[in-house]
């Protein structure tokens, strides 16, 4: 750890319950008021040298002195401060809140490149998510002992969409013994795009994810993938102009998501160039190479610790089927990993958004259950 911050204390459980509705998530779980932090902490990127993180810890107050961890890793953001330990009464931060009202420790990274951390955000890079994850999860357990707590061996693991892959990617590392105190107690990811260049990609290119949503992640995937892998000569190959020459620096970290939407055509084929489609239709080379470990989250491993797969009904970003191959994935390794369909469930008009808040209550509940067996 090379810092910590106390950014607010909700000290009733009434203040929490506020702190959640406004953020339009449910209060029923609530038990005890909460103190958040914001740490700042060493770990690594994605090529393994020494950079820093940052992430949000909420802590019970009037708890008993063990706390369980629970891990939370958040959806997709372009800004730096899309990210749990920036935003108060927010989408990225209620969930982490939750769980501690409930009673366990809220444990959320920022993520590479967001938040505190310097550089720029390798999107959908498992290595890097799993490592800034487990790395938050040392420096809670670091920190926590100043607070008259201490964390428990268990670690209960969940993530939205970006971070469910995330959640997964922890998941394995914990359960492989990658960290000598933390173990895996139990697994929930939430809408999560799994199988991203079997199903994800396919699907925004043939218009099952809603069109603007698909912009935003095919410009998204062929800027980030290129950071890291080196996929294209020029942007000209795969954007189509005036967007070639402006697309790259939309995810500096430093646009919001309304820019970024102001900044992306309405359709994919206004996007992309011919090689650029086909580039995501039919990877090869390094974007092939990145995507088969990307994919291989619910593949190449099997829990042993309760999973659980959380999706809503039609979800119009990460599209159904991704969970479904997760869950046959997981059956060919002897896993039952039961879905849990939240339904048509919406946020803002969304019910990809929606199965966030929806499915914080539920595992809330579902993680406190285990808890007490």
């Amino acid at each position: 750890m090379v810092s910590a911050e106390k950014l607010y204390t909700l000290a009733t459980p009434r203040a929490v319950a506020a702190e959640l509705g406004s953020a339009g998530f449910e209060d029923g779980t609530v038990r005890y008021g909460v103190v958040a932090y914001r740490l700042v902490y060493r770990t690594v990127d994605p090529h393994g040298r020494p950079t820093t993180a940052s992430g949000l810890l909420v802590l019970p107050l009037n708890s008993e002195r063990r706390l369980q961890a629970v891990s939370f890793a958040h959806g997709t953001g372009s800004h730096k401060d899309d990210s749990p330990s920036m935003r108060r009464g927010a989408f990225v931060s209620a969930p982490v809140i939750a769980h501690a009202s409930a009673g366990a420790a809220g444990v959320a990274p920022d993520y590479l490149g967001m938040g505190k951390g310097p550089g720029l955000h390798p999107w959908m890079d498992i290595g890097s998510e799993t490592t800034a994850s487990l790395d938050m999860l040392r420096a809670a357990r670091a920190f926590v002992p100043r607070t008259g707590h201490v964390l428990e061996r268990e670690v209960m693991v969940t993530g939205f969409s970006q971070g469910a892959s995330a959640a997964l990617g922890l998941s394995r590392a914990l359960q492989a013994g990658e960290d000598r105190w933390f173990r895996l107690g139990a697994l929930a990811p939430v809408s999560g795009a799994y199988d991203f260049g079997g199903t994800e990609l396919p699907a925004l290119l043939d218009g099952k994810v809603e069109p603007k949503s698909g912009v935003v992640y095919a410009a998204y995937t062929l800027v980030a993938f290129q950071r890291l892998h080196d996929i294209y000569d020029s942007p000209g190959e795969v954007f189509r102009a005036p967007y070639d020459s402006t697309v790259e620096a939309l995810f500096d970290g430093a646009h919001t998501g309304e820019q970024l939407m102001r900044g992306t055509p309405g359709t994919v084929d206004e996007l992309l160039t011919e090689h650029g489609r086909e580039l995501l239709a039919h990877p090869t080379g390094p974007l092939a190479a990145a995507l088969r470990t990307t994919d291989a989250v619910c593949t190449d491993w099997a829990p042993r610790a309760p999973v659980r797969l959380y999706m809503a009904t039609g979800d119009e970003q990460a599209v159904n089927a991704n969970t479904e191959r997760c869950r046959a994935a997981l059956f060919r390794k002897g896993v039952d990993a039961p879905v849990v369909d939240l339904g048509a469930v919406e946020y803002h008009g969304s019910r990809h958004l929606g199965s966030n808040v929806a499915a914080t209550s539920s595992i809330v509940r579902w993680f406190g259950e285990l808890r007490q067996q």
